[in-house]
């Protein structure tokens, strides 16, 4: 019963919140860009809030541009955390587009979707995504390429940071700034979730999104820690590869500070 009245907030508020604010964001897409980037930083705000997720942030937010924000991925609540502590857009796998519902606020937040499987169109994806750096945009890139466990971290996938090079190619950029995050779930309802319990919040992908989505907004109160590592600024003297091992590291750094333990745990392989 507990569990349930969890989600009223959501079918009461939210769901009407978001139809009426949808034709609005619609609108703003096309004709008042910065309406548009705002938006969904209010509704991401009141999801977390209705849902009960508490974010707590270390480190500094940046606000300059052009701006590519790598973060490690641990559930579809990343969107929400991320998306509630400025304006961004998100790099999305293009299986998203066939999620009914999901999809449409996916595109309402102005997400780029790609292939990562699809290594002959790396660069033009790349090339999307240097686009919209171009254009002002803060794009989020989950570089592991897909949901860890919330434990480790997985080696990352450097393909897409040639959207760096690409920025730097087509805009008179100096240089583009790479921001490492790290997120960790750390608490539910005030207590800590350590190693065993971190599938209450990690979602894998092997485990469907909707049952994983009732058991999360049901359990109770989560708590975030969001850290913002040290930022790098790259120019095109910078091999993408470099760009990616150099991010990685940093967002270890973050994820152990985020988590506070020591060593985390690595990949099979990983170095």
């Amino acid at each position: 019963m507990a569990a349930m009245l969890r989600l009223l907030p959501l079918l009461l508020i939210l769901v009407p919140a978001t139809l009426l604010l949808a034709p609005v964001q619609m609108a703003a897409m096309f004709v008042a860009r910065p309406l548009a980037r705002a938006i969904p930083v209010f509704w991401h705000r009141m999801a977390l809030r209705l849902v009960g997720v508490r974010v707590h942030v270390q480190g500094e937010i940046p606000a300059g541009r052009p701006l590519l924000i790598v973060s490690n991925h641990v559930s579809w609540a990343d969107i929400l955390v991320l998306g509630s502590l400025m304006q961004l857009c998100f790099i999305a796998k293009s299986d998203m587009m066939a999620w009914p519902g999901i999809n449409w606020l996916a595109w309402m937040q102005r997400t780029v979707f790609v292939k990562r499987e699809d290594k002959r169109g790396s660069k033009a994806q790349a090339g999307t995504i240097a686009a919209r750096l171009v254009e002002g945009d803060a794009m989020v890139l989950f570089a592991e390429g897909t949901t860890g466990d919330g434990i480790r971290l997985k080696p990352f996938k450097s393909a897409l940071f040639g959207a760096v090079h690409h920025a730097l190619e087509t805009a008179h950029f100096s240089h583009v700034t790479v921001q490492p995050v790290a997120l960790a779930y750390t608490r539910l309802n005030g207590l800590p979730l350590g190693r065993y319990h971190q599938t209450r919040a990690a979602w894998p992908g092997d485990i469907p999104l909707g049952p994983h989505l009732l058991t999360f907004v049901c359990g109770g109160a989560y708590d975030v820690e969001v850290v913002f590592g040290e930022a790098g600024d790259f120019a095109l003297d910078t091999p993408r590869k470099k760009i990616a091992d150099i991010t990685r590291r940093r967002v270890r750094a973050a994820f152990a500070s985020a988590i506070r333990m020591r060593p985390i745990a690595l990949e099979k392989g990983d170095a």
